[in-house]
């Protein structure tokens, strides 16, 4: 053999090797795309009946907000209602209330002066027989 053939079959054999290991590698990429078109078959499953329960979901709580924002709404003006009321209450029997308080309070200071003027009964202290009643007591002078 010259040395021509044998770098011939050199060649030969790497490409052999070459082509052997180009096919395990498409093999096993053809395995992991069949996996991964399985896997994103299987997540579309899921994932479509899982889209569909949260758009009814959120279909459902806008309902809700929608009814909140009505009874907001409505507590808005019942709120507003009642201030007016109050207001109206209070300029309507505000006036007379304090006309009214203010005579019954000259009424209890004239029945107390009256009181007042009436001369005061003496104090009776009682009386024990045998006892001396202490002497009021002074303030000393310091």
């Amino acid at each position: 053999m010259t040395g021509g053939e044998v770098a011939g079959i050199l060649v030969a054999v790497f490409w052999a090797i070459l082509v052997s290991f180009l096919a395990v590698v498409l093999v096993r990429l053809a395995q992991t795309l069949r996996a991964t078109t399985k896997l994103v078959a299987d997540v579309t499953e899921q994932a479509v009946p899982l889209l569909a329960d949260a758009s009814a979901t959120v279909r459902s709580a806008q309902t809700q907000l929608d009814r909140v924002d009505a009874i907001a709404t409505d507590v808005q003006e019942v709120t507003s209602n009642a201030s007016a009321l109050s207001t109206t209450v209070a300029s309507t029997f505000g006036g007379p209330l304090v006309k009214v308080a203010a005579f019954g309070y000259g009424v209890r200071r004239a029945m107390s002066r009256k009181s007042d003027d009436a001369p005061a009964a003496p104090s009776r202290r009682p009386v024990i027989v045998g006892r001396t009643v202490p002497s009021p007591r002074r303030k000393r002078k310091g």
